[in-house]
Order: C-alpha cells, then structure tokens, then sequence
C-alpha cells in the first residue's frame, strides 16, 4: 500500500478532511492558508508533477507565506515533485520537523462497538466543540480559525465525545468519511481519564460509525514521537504504509 497511488490518494483525503480557509495551486503544489492554526493546514503540498523552475518556485512560495506573516511550511512524502525537493530544501536551511506515521485497518472483517459513553453528533456542536478545545487547551483566537475549518469540511463528519455518569468529559475526536475512507482525527483523553481505556473505547465508536455508514478501510495520522497512541493503534490493527514529515524555514 506504500506505491505512489496510494499517497497521493491518503493525501488528498487528508486536505478535504482538514481543509484550510485558503488554498492556492501553484504548477501542482497545493498551498493551504489558515492563519498559522496547524502545520498542516498551513503548509505547501507539492503533491503533484512540476514543471516550472524549482529554485524560483520555492521563492515565490516564501514570498507568498512571509508576506501574510506565517512561517514557509513543507509538508512532504516520498511522493513530491521534483523528487529530490527533500534535499534541496535542506540545502536551503529548511529543518526536519514532525515526523508521522499514516497507518491503515481493513474493516471489512473487524468487529467494532459502540460505547455505551459515547454522544454523536452529525453536525458540528457547540457542546462537543467546547470540549474537545479544552481538552486539547485551545486558545480563543485559534478557536474561531478552527471553528471556520471545521464548518468547511464537505464529506460526512461524526463527532464523538466520551462522558461517564459524572457528566465528566472522558474523550473527544471525529472521523471524516469519504467514499469508503473513514478517517481519524484529533483523538485526545483527559489528562485526569488517561491509561483506562477510553482512547480504546472512543476509537472503536468512530470505526463503528464509519462501518454503519460504508466505510470498508480506516485511516489515521499519528506523529512518530507519541509512543502511547502509536501502542494504542497497534493493539487495534493499524498498520503503517508511510511517512510524511515537515520541512521549515528557520
């Protein structure tokens, strides 16, 4: 699952499960613009083939984030045009930053549960919204930028949050489905529930959503340096079939 098809399709699911207030093609490179909330939300794909001077590319796409104020992002796979682009942003001062494991399940024969914890939502709710930005310590301003992302996406979105009888929040996150991709996102647990299970429990309600919904193949990004998610997912199946990482201009 690792051939160039393959990237080039995750990706793309990635960007519309994401999607960024602003986006620019530039000769197959996708730029995304979202008020510096996220890497990848702000960063330069160069997902597609290329034709134009690389050297002069690369400038005009620094001018573009220097002048709205925001740090010249790369996001990259083995997948980019040209591909010796890794090296020559390296030789250009570009750091190596955030490395990440995109992993894959089959459901077509998994068994999947619904937690008897678990509140769905089909639309973006304020309630679920609250939460999940306290969990993840959100701050005003990026609130409202990720309010708008949110509000942007196209494809079906479940968003699920965990509460136990003491109306405490336990967990939150969402999965995104298009065609038959459920993909997810944002898993976090309270800091004060962690290491009980609920990661498990809050996962297993996503897929089972995904699943009732259509979705035969699940898919997440997980950085390298998060050793108790990328544990969690191993224990339900999940399979790495790349990397991608970033590169910034210091």
């Amino acid at each position: 699952m690792s051939n160039n098809v393959d990237i080039q399709k995750l990706e793309e699911l990635s960007m519309n499960a994401f999607p960024s207030l602003q986006t620019q093609l530039l000769d197959g490179w996708i730029l995304r613009f979202s008020n510096g909330y996220a890497k990848r939300a702000n960063s330069i794909n160069p997902l597609y083939d290329s034709q134009a001077d690389i050297k002069q590319k690369i400038e005009t796409c620094e001018n573009m984030y220097q002048r709205k104020g925001l740090k010249v992002i790369y996001k990259l796979t083995t997948q980019v045009f040209p591909d010796k682009l890794d090296k020559i942003l390296e030789q250009r001062g570009y750091n190596l930053t955030g490395v990440t494991s995109v992993q894959l399940l089959s459901l077509e024969e998994r068994e999947t549960f619904l937690s008897n914890k678990a509140l769905i939502y089909n639309q973006l709710d304020e309630t679920w919204f609250t939460n999940f930005c306290e969990l993840n310590h959100i701050d005003d301003i990026d609130q409202q930028t990720l309010k708008q992302m949110l509000r942007n996406i196209n494809a079906d979105v479940c968003y699920v949050c965990l509460i136990n009888n003491k109306s405490e929040i336990l967990a939150c996150g969402m999965g995104v489905l298009e065609e038959e991709w459920i993909g997810l996102y944002d898993i976090v647990t309270s800091e004060k529930h962690r290491n009980k299970g609920y990661g498990i429990e809050l996962v297993f309600s996503i897929l089972n959503w995904g699943k009732k919904h259509g979705a035969k193949k699940a898919y997440l990004q997980v950085m390298l340096n998060n050793t108790s998610a990328i544990g969690l997912y191993a224990k339900l199946g999940f399979s790495e079939v790349y990397k991608y990482w970033y590169r910034i201009k210091k």
